[in-house]
C-alpha cells in the first residue's frame, strides 16, 4: 500500500463506520433547491470545487491496523452523479428522495452520491447522500458556504483541502485535553507511544492503541467523572413504544414548508428560552400524540432525544479542526421528552429546565470520548458500549443553523437547504431543523417500522408552533 495515497482516520471519524448497520446505515442525506440548476453547470461545479477536498476522492478501506483512507484511482465524477429528468410534483419528490435514502452506496467507491432533479416543481432538487465518516452536519454546510458565495457574480475565494489528518498529534492532543478535564490518572491511559507521525504501519498500530486506552479510560474510569457516568448510566433507557420497534431498514422522509426564523425568536424572546428549547418542545408534542395513539401510559412514560452538541469551540489544537475542515466533532446530550405535560408552556419550560442542566454537565464530553472509541475497542465489547447510549434515546433531533444569508451555487439561487440525520443503533426517527436566509425548516426521516406517517408526525410539529404563536 502506497503511504502517499494512504491516510489513517482518526478515531472520530473511523466510529461511524464502527456503528454501521445494514438496516441503519450511517449516511446524512442534504436537500438543496436550486434556481436554474442544470447537469452541465452542476458538473463542472462538482469537478472544480467539491472535489477540491481530497477526502472526497478517497474511500474508507478496513486494514490493520484501523480504517484507512484509501485514493480511488480509478475515480470518474459520472459514478457519483445521477440526473433524473422526470417533471417531479412535490407529493412525486418526496417519494423520490425517499428511494434515495434507501439506496445503497457503493462500498468500492467514496462514499457519496449526488442526484439532481432539474425540472422538480418549485425549481430544481439536488440531492447529497454521503457516510458520517467523511464529515458531520456542522463541517458539511461550512464546505457549502464556502463553494456557495453570497453573489452569483462571486467566485469562492477559498476552498478546498488536502487530507492529512496527523493520527499520532491528536492522539497526543486527546490524551492531554481529557488529563486536564478528567485528571491525572489519564495520562497512564495514553502513556506509552510508539511511532512517528508519518512512521510505518508498527507505529500506527502503537497509536490506535494508545487512542483505545485513552478512550476507553474516559468511558469507564471514575475520576472527577464518576458522578456524571453514574448519573448517566442509572438513566432509565426508554419506555417500550412503537418508536422502539425492530427496524425493518425501510426510511420515509418529508419536510415542512420554509417557516420565518422571527416566529422561533419572538417566541423564545416572550417565553425566556432559547430556540432549541421551542423545536425540542415541538418534537416532544409530536412524540406525545403519537403515544396517545398507541395508547401508551403518558404518565409513566419514559422518552429521551439524542441531540447533537457542537464542541468545537471546548477543544484544544491539535484536536480542534481548522475552519472548512472535514470530519466529526461533536458529543451528544439525552434530552428527557415531557411527553406527560399537559400544555405547550408546562412542556416548554420542562426541556428549558433539561437542557439548562445538560449544557452545565460533561455528558457531551464523555459522548464523545465513547463514539471515538467505538472502532477502536474490541468487537465483542462494541455493541454494549452503543447499547449503553441508543437505548436511551427514541430519537435524534438535529439542530444545525445554516447560512444567515443568501447563497449561490453554480452561480444560481439556493431558495431552500435541509437534510436528514442518520440515526445510530436502534433509533428509528429522526428529526433536523435547519435555518437558511432567515427561514426555518423541519424534516423528519423514519424507518416504517416506528412511523406509518412522517407526514403526520411532521404536522403535529408543526401544529405545536402554532400554538405558541397563537396562529
Amino acid at each position: 500500500m502506497n503511504q502517499e495515497d494512504s491516510h489513517l482516520l482518526l478515531p472520530v471519524d473511523s466510529a461511524w463506520l464502527a456503528l454501521e448497520r445494514p438496516e441503519n446505515p450511517m449516511t446524512i442525506t442534504v436537500m438543496m433547491r436550486v434556481e436554474g440548476l442544470t447537469e452541465s453547470r452542476l458538473r463542472a461545479f462538482l469537478d472544480t470545487y467539491w472535489l477540491a477536498w481530497a477526502r472526497f476522492r478517497y474511500l474508507p478501506v478496513r486494514r490493520a491496523p484501523g480504517w484507512w483512507w484509501q485514493e480511488d484511482t480509478v475515480f470518474d465524477l459520472r459514478h457519483h452523479l445521477k440526473v433524473a429528468p422526470e417533471p417531479f410534483t412535490n407529493i412525486e419528490l418526496q417519494q423520490w428522495v425517499s428511494a434515495r435514502l434507501n439506496q445503497p452506496l457503493p462500498p468500492y467507491r467514496p462514499l457519496w452520491k449526488f442526484w439532481l432533479a432539474p425540472h422538480a416543481e418549485g425549481g430544481a432538487a439536488l440531492i447529497l447522500r454521503m457516510h458520517h465518516c467523511y464529515a458531520d452536519g456542522l463541517s458539511l454546510l461550512s464546505v457549502f458556504e464556502r463553494i456557495c458565495p453570497p453573489s452569483p457574480r462571486q467566485l469562492p475565494a477559498i476552498y478546498g483541502g488536502p487530507e492529512q489528518a496527523d493520527l499520532q498529534r491528536w492522539t497526543m492532543a486527546a490524551g492531554s485535553w481529557l488529563k486536564d478535564l478528567i485528571g491525572e490518572e489519564v495520562a497512564a491511559a495514553s502513556g506509552s507511544r510508539s511511532g512517528n507521525a508519518g512512521g510505518e504501519t508498527e507505529g500506527m498500530s502503537g497509536s490506535l492503541e494508545s487512542a483505545g486506552r485513552v478512550l476507553e479510560r474516559v468511558a469507564h474510569s471514575g475520576l472527577k467523572l464518576v458522578n456524571e457516568v453514574s448519573q448517566f448510566l442509572v438513566e432509565p433507557e426508554d419506555s417500550p413504544s412503537a418508536l422502539k420497534r425492530p427496524l425493518l431498514g425501510r426510511r420515509q422522509c418529508c419536510w415542512s414548508a420554509p417557516v420565518a426564523l422571527d416566529r422561533f425568536q419572538q417566541i423564545a424572546t416572550t417565553t425566556g428560552v432559547t430556540i432549541n428549547d421551542v423545536l425540542l418542545s415541538c418534537v416532544a408534542a409530536a412524540v406525545r400524540k403519537q403515544l396517545a395513539a398507541g395508547q401508551s401510559d403518558l404518565d409513566e412514560a419514559v422518552l429521551h432525544a439524542a441531540v447533537p452538541v457542537d464542541i468545537r469551540s471546548q477543544l484544544p489544537a491539535g484536536i480542534k479542526p481548522d475552519p472548512g475542515a472535514l470530519g466529526n466533532c461533536f458529543g451528544t446530550v439525552f434530552v428527557p421528552l415531557p411527553v406527560d405535560g399537559a400544555s405547550p408552556l408546562e412542556r416548554l419550560y420542562r426541556i428549558k429546565h433539561e437542557t439548562r442542566r445538560l449544557k452545565k454537565s460533561w455528558q457531551p464530553g464523555i459522548a464523545w470520548g465513547l463514539t471515538a472509541s467505538a472502532s477502536l475497542v474490541p468487537e465483542p465489547w462494541r455493541q454494549p458500549v452503543a447499547d449503553v447510549f441508543y437505548r436511551k434515546a427514541s430519537a435524534v433531533v438535529s439542530n444545525v443553523p445554516g447560512s444567515r444569508e443568501e447563497r449561490y451555487l453554480a452561480g444560481c439561487r439556493i431558495t431552500e437547504q435541509m437534510f436528514w440525520v442518520p440515526q445510530a443503533g436502534d433509533i428509528g426517527l429522526g428529526v433536523s431543523i435547519v435555518s437558511y436566509a432567515g427561514q426555518v425548516q423541519f424534516g423528519i426521516v423514519a424507518d416504517e417500522a416506528v412511523l406509518d406517517s412522517p407526514s403526520q408526525f411532521l404536522a403535529d410539529c408543526l401544529e405545536e408552533l402554532h400554538a405558541f404563536s397563537g396562529s
